[in-house]
């Protein structure tokens, strides 16, 4: 497998969704909620910036494909320490491709109630869009080959590798 770093600084994409956060959030205070696994690295240091809240969302149960690639091997579990009910969201992910796992994190952020409106921050957005499902704040924009991926390794020093895909 060919990988690549994606020559990035990942605290400055941080720094600077920061700050594009603060300014969609319009002095609103949002509970931040990291989809597993990257998203939840992203969101902590994200909601270390903002001074907000973080939770963790696990959204296995939900995904379509779920017939067909069957449950992951790890599981992660949600952590939601307060109640969405007419809160601000901040939903955050470290790749957005298909739009298929922030449709699966909706799904699961409403089975804890109805927040009063959910943002999505990316830390890379790379195309290939298959839902209308767009970032609201994103960290950078890759033009990415359709037979690689774009993969956040961490959780300790947060680099991107591009990856040739299998298939």
């Amino acid at each position: 497998m060919n990988n690549q770093s994606a020559e990035m600084d990942v605290a400055a994409l941080l720094d600077q969704m920061a700050i594009d956060c603060l300014a969609q959030l319009s002095g609103e205070e949002a509970l931040v909620v990291g989809i597993h696994t990257g998203g939840v690295w992203v969101a902590e240091l994200l909601a270390q910036r903002l001074g907000f809240e973080c939770a963790q969302l696990d959204t296995s149960f939900h995904r379509d494909d779920i017939l067909k690639s069957g449950l992951p091997q790890q599981i992660a579990v949600t952590r939601m320490p307060v109640s969405v009910d007419g809160r601000t969201l901040l939903l955050v992910d470290d790749v957005l491709h298909t739009g298929r796992t922030i449709r699966a994190a909706l799904d699961e952020l409403y089975d804890y109630g109805r927040p009063a409106r959910v943002l999505l921050a990316v830390l890379v957005d790379r195309g290939g869009y298959e839902l209308p499902i767009r970032a609201d704040v994103v960290g950078a924009r890759l033009s990415v080959e359709a037979a690689q991926s774009v993969k956040l390794i961490g959780p300790e020093s947060l680099r991107l590798e591009i990856r040739e895909t299998n298939g």
